[in-house]
């Protein structure tokens, strides 16, 4: 390596360790500004490289003074530069790794294990690096050294690793299964074995004593009743108003969306057993067997249990010609034992277009073994279903989304073991099938989600029926029916200078999206249903819910549309911009784009401009004189963290820059206690009237409120766009 690049590279290795002992001596006094919290945030990703040039190095330094290694010219050459290269790497990481501890949430003593060992580490490769060429430096030292520096390594790797991913993260998939199946069903907590598993694996790495993100710890239930900064984390048998679900079914690009971007997400059927638990009144000692047989929590989570005495089912057919099974598999028929060394069979038809009734009746030889037939989504009519009676061991049978009416229905009640009949998607009425139920002895569940029985009528076989379970659109119990997304807007932007055709979205087809502009929530009755031609004039904001037969309405989608009629031809900041939220100067005001609440997006560092010790003030010009009628900001309202409304705004104007009157003012209405987080636009509206110049002064607040942590302090600013019309 070029000499004068190694000098440089000590230079910076020199003044590395008097940076990290500043951050060290005023830790409690540095403050990380927006712009450097990313650097703070590379550190998962940087430390790897001073693990692997520091194990090496270490590695070559405990042998370094051997006969043969010591006299080798290369090896010396090559250990210095590598030593110094991991010594640098590790100063770097030691300052991303305090600058990112200044980030809320990182609390504990596992965090001051991981800092101590990290910053251990530098210092000891420091003094090595320096001190190897030394006198005093000799075999016994440089073993000594790179024992400790490996020591220092492994620690600060297992806390680095509990820190991001929680404790006993490597063997979690061996020790929780193991602990899943040592459980039997019998004995099983609904809590401790279905609920705390879900948290261990999706919540506790970010949420615990160590990491207390949004001071909030789910690792035992008295800080689960506790909550966090946010308030209670639910409340018993409200899930759809618990903060618990909502910040679940939050977009996954929302800033307060959970488990985060980037993290293990929530499975459909671990959200379902969160939303029952609440339901149920979150209760922390009741054992999955004390809930009723028909409980949707209960059948869901019970599948990932084993009985006391498991038991294998007994049949008393043979098993079936193997021969004659592989024949009978073909492109449109499967055929496979229902478990190892189990004469009963499963057999699932598919392809529409090879589909006739000769299909069933080539079974005819195997038709004692099998115990469950898929006919979904083919053209099975009621003639067939004579064909399917024959197959007298039957236990499980899928007809949804055939062609059957229920006129053939009366031809299965002969199939005395039937114990699942799929008839979802079909045409069958609440006349045809009440007068058979009776007759199927052993029947469990009935699946009837769309079709022509209507829900009054599901809750007439409920009661009638009680020992069977009808599912009509739900995801287990009669209460619990499946909700379906919030819509999605397919407009590139959400800025329009004249008009804009509204463009909203659904993934599932078959849904009708409502939407209101007054504020008021959409229902599914009068709420106008929106359609390709829906077109919008001016700032609106449109509140929309998805609604479809058999299903639960979705959560509301808020999309603010803005109206953004003149663009300045250039624009000036009179006053400066906050240091941390610059953004992009001038042009940040009138670029349409937007900011989030997400803190890990680009759009909240760069489209954010700010001020906290003087006033915002724009001089815009427009070359050829304007018609404005109103002059609107838009804002963050962040209360929690000092990010208020402006307490004035102030609109000037007039034909030259030197006479400018005031043409409006306007005072926005400030945020309460624990009010929510909201972006919004303050406008200003003015008597219509030609501008050439326009100054818009945006005061902060100068004193926080008595009820907020910063009381009597300035509050932030931020505005991302300015709308004139």
């Amino acid at each position: 390596m070029n000499r004068r690049i190694i000098g440089f590279a000590e230079q910076v290795l020199f003044a590395l360790n008097f940076f990290v002992l500043f951050l060290l001596l005023f830790e409690s006094k540095v403050e990380v500004p927006v712009w450097l919290q990313s650097f703070g945030r590379m550190h998962p990703l940087f430390l790897h490289f001073p693990i692997v040039f520091l194990l090496l190095a270490m590695g070559m330094e405990f042998f370094r003074f051997k006969t043969a290694n010591s006299t080798n010219e290369f090896y010396g050459i090559f250990l210095n530069n590598l030593l110094l290269l991991g010594a640098l790497t590790a100063g770097l990481t030691v300052v991303m790794g305090l600058f990112l501890s200044h980030e809320e949430g990182y609390t504990g003593t596992v965090l001051q294990w991981h800092k101590w060992s990290g910053i251990g580490i530098f210092f000891v490769a420091s003094l090595i690096f320096w001190g190897r060429n030394q006198t005093w430096y000799r075999a016994p030292v440089a073993r000594a050294g790179a024992l400790v520096s490996v020591l220092l390594l492994i620690g600060a790797g297992h806390y680095g690793a509990t820190l991001t991913h929680g404790e006993n993260f490597l063997f979690e998939p061996i020790t929780s299964r193991s602990a899943k199946e040592a459980v039997p069903l019998e004995q099983a907590v609904v809590f401790d074995h279905v609920i705390k598993p879900i948290l261990e694996q999706k919540c506790v790495s970010c949420h615990n004593p160590e990491k207390l993100k949004g001071e909030l710890a789910l690792t035992d239930p008295a800080s689960i009743l506790k909550g966090g900064k946010s308030g209670r984390l639910f409340i018993a048998g409200l899930p759809d108003s618990s903060l618990l679900m909502k910040r679940i079914h939050l977009p996954p690009a929302e800033k307060k969306h959970m488990p985060p971007l980037g993290k293990t997400q929530l499975t459909d059927e671990e959200v379902t057993l969160l939303a029952l638990w609440v339901k149920g009144r979150a209760d922390f000692k009741k054992k999955l067997v004390d809930l009723p047989p028909q409980d949707s929590l209960r059948r869901i989570a019970s599948v990932h249990f084993v009985p006391a005495e498991p038991t294998e089912p007994e049949y008393e057919f043979a098993a079936a010609d193997e021969e004659t099974v592989q024949k009978l598999t073909n492109d449109y028929r499967t055929i496979l034992p229902l478990a190892k060394e189990s004469p009963a069979l499963a057999v699932n038809l598919y392809n529409k277009a090879t589909y006739s009734p000769d299909k069933l009746q080539e079974l005819d030889d195997i038709r004692r073994q099998i115990v469950s037939l898929n006919l979904s989504k083919l053209p099975v009519r009621d003639a067939d279903l004579r064909n399917v009676a024959k197959f007298e061991n039957l236990e499980k049978l899928n007809l949804n989304f055939t062609e059957i009416t229920g006129g053939g229905l009366k031809e299965l009640t002969s199939l005395e073991k039937l114990e699942s009949l799929s008839l979802s998607g079909t045409k069958i009425r609440y006349q045809d099938l009440q007068p058979l139920l009776g007759s199927f002895k052993n029947l469990e569940t009935v699946s009837l989600w769309n079709t022509g029985i209507s829900d009054a009528d599901i809750g007439r076989l409920r009661k009638q029926f009680k020992e069977v379970a009808f599912i009509s659109g739900f995801r287990g119990e009669d209460s619990e029916p499946i909700r379906l997304n919030p819509p999605q807007v397919k407009n590139a932007s959400t800025i329009f200078t004249e008009t804009l055709q509204l463009q909203l979205k659904h993934p599932i087809r078959g849904v009708q999206i409502r939407y209101t502009t007054d504020g008021t929530e959409p229902d599914s009755l009068k709420s106008p249903v929106f359609t390709a031609g829906t077109v919008l004039d001016k700032s609106t904001s449109i509140r929309a819910k998805a609604f479809k037969d058999g299903w639960f309405g979705s959560s509301e989608a808020v999309f603010d549309f803005f109206k953004s009629t003149h663009k300045p031809d250039s624009v000036t900041v009179l006053l400066p911009l906050n240091r941390v939220h610059q953004a992009d100067g001038p042009y940040t005001f009138f670029d349409r784009k937007l900011g989030t609440f997400n803190a890990n997006s680009p759009a909240w560092a760069n489209n954010w401009a700010g001020v906290r010790n003087n006033d915002l003030a724009l001089l815009s010009e427009f070359r050829k004189p304007v018609s404005v009628a109103s002059v609107a900001l838009r804002v963050m309202v962040e209360p929690e963290t000092g990010i208020f409304p402006p307490q004035l705004v102030e609109i000037w104007g007039g034909s030259t820059r030197e006479n400018l009157k005031l043409l409006g003012t306007v005072k926005p209405a400030m945020p309460k206690e624990k009010s929510a987080p909201v972006l919004k636009a303050v406008e200003c509206r003015i008597k219509p009237q030609p501008v050439s110049f326009m100054k818009i002064v945006a005061r902060p607040v100068e004193k926080l409120p008595d009820w907020h942590p910063g009381k009597g302090k300035r509050a932030l600013l931020l505005v991302d766009e300015v709308f004139i019309n």
